[in-house]
């Protein structure tokens, strides 16, 4: 019989493909367009401070203002600017407003010493920062607009002072406004550098997931030639192996396109190293528990965590299971690291242990899947021989 075209379709290859074609849009478009949605409707939920160092009326009136009118439903009055500072730049909070105590004083006087100063972490989340920054923006024109001459004339006059006196004084109120952006952990310019923490993640990630389905696949073949345990040690040394080499090979190319310091260079080759071990353990495990098929699964647990890494948006503003993965997935911890390494002037220790966590863990789950899910195969311990001059082996 002639083998036909539908004859070809009904072949493993053919319905593989299928599958995974049809499989892949729905995974792709149904992880990626709900979890982007919380671009810009969720800024709202990231955390603020507003500090008010002023006694006077006007720094009370703004930070009044502000808080009642600022799209955010948590803000932050009731702690010190150095502590809000410290949690900026630990990306705990995403705008610091802060008022200084001279501010009521300084205004009514006409002098530009003092301003209000809104301060953003550029070593964060891409929305949180340009977002930051487009709202600071905002703020100062409504300010601005609000220092009008009739609406300082009004205040002041509450003063009992002399119309005309008022209204020479809120000339100056007007024009002595200033609104300060002041940003920490500037990022250099250019979008690869805001996604190099995202990419040298991803590079290690998928690299990674690919090697456990490799290594897994070699470790399957091998059974018989030797114990699960030594097996599984194979795995994992090949697996340090392929970290040392391809973390070299992501590294050179990013000081070569992105010229980080120098100084960094051997931190970030150590945790580009852990971020592929730790994401091999963790690929491994669906891998190790349904064979070839676990890869298939791993696929929308990896695109789960394009957006959950933190890289876009930040843990504040994602939806529950996008939150929830998070919390265990690597590549989290792996970007929230390389923020905190390359960028920022805070420890990324916090970061690197929990990635130390999720491996181990993802570790100790392997060796149990290996120890209690794979049947034990006698181990043929006969090694070929050298023959002998008269044809016999030795």
């Amino acid at each position: 019989m002639k083998f036909k075209f539908k004859h070809f379709l009904k072949t493993q290859g053919a319905i593989a493909a299928i599958f995974m074609g049809i499989f892949y849009c729905l995974c792709m478009l149904g992880i990626f367009l709900p979890g982007y949605t919380a671009i810009p409707g969720n800024i709202d939920d990231l955390p603020i401070a507003i500090v008010n160092d002023d006694k006077g009326e006007y720094g009370e009136k703004i930070a009044g203002q502000l808080k009642e009118n600022l799209p955010f439903k948590e803000i932050e009055t009731d702690v010190t600017n150095k502590q809000a500072l410290k949690d900026l730049n630990k990306n705990d909070l995403a705008l610091v407003v802060h008022i200084p105590k001279t501010f009521s004083a300084d205004m009514q006087n006409g002098e530009t010493s003092s301003s209000i100063d809104f301060t953003i972490n550029e070593a964060s989340a891409t929305v949180v920062s340009s977002s930051m920054t487009s709202i600071v923006k905002e703020i100062n024109n409504q300010l601005s607009t609000q220092f009008s001459q009739q609406t300082a004339q009004g205040v002041l006059m509450n003063f009992n002072l002399p119309e005309e006196k008022a209204a020479e004084m809120a000339k100056q109120i007007e024009t002595a406004y200033a609104g300060n952006l002041v940003t920490i952990n500037e990022v250099p310019d250019g979008m690869h550098n805001n996604m190099l923490p995202m990419f040298l993640t991803m590079a290690g990630y998928v690299g990674a997931m690919i090697g456990a389905m490799q290594l897994v696949s070699a470790f399957r073949q091998s059974r018989g030639k030797a114990s699960k345990t030594r097996l599984f040690m194979y795995v994992q040394m090949t697996a340090i192996l392929v970290a040392v080499v391809s973390s070299l090979v992501a590294l050179g190319i990013a000081y070569l396109v992105n010229e980080p310091s120098g100084d960094l260079f051997f931190s970030t080759l150590g945790q580009q190293m852990l971020n592929y071990m730790v994401c091999f353990n963790f690929t491994a495990i669906l891998v190790f528990l349904v064979g070839d098929g676990g890869m298939v699964l791993n696929i929308p647990i990896l695109l789960t965590q394009t957006i959950a890494n933190g890289a876009t948006i930040s843990r504040d503003m994602m939806y529950a299971p996008y939150e929830w993965m998070s919390y265990i997935s690597p590549m989290y911890y792996s970007v929230q690291a390389y923020f905190a390494n390359l960028y920022g002037n805070t420890s990324p220790a916090p970061y690197i242990w929990s990635m130390v966590a999720v491996g181990l863990g993802a570790m100790l789950i392997n060796i149990v899947i290996v120890a209690f899910v794979h049947k034990k195969v006698p181990v043929d311990n006969q090694v070929a021989q050298p023959e002998t001059e008269s044809g016999k082996t030795a």
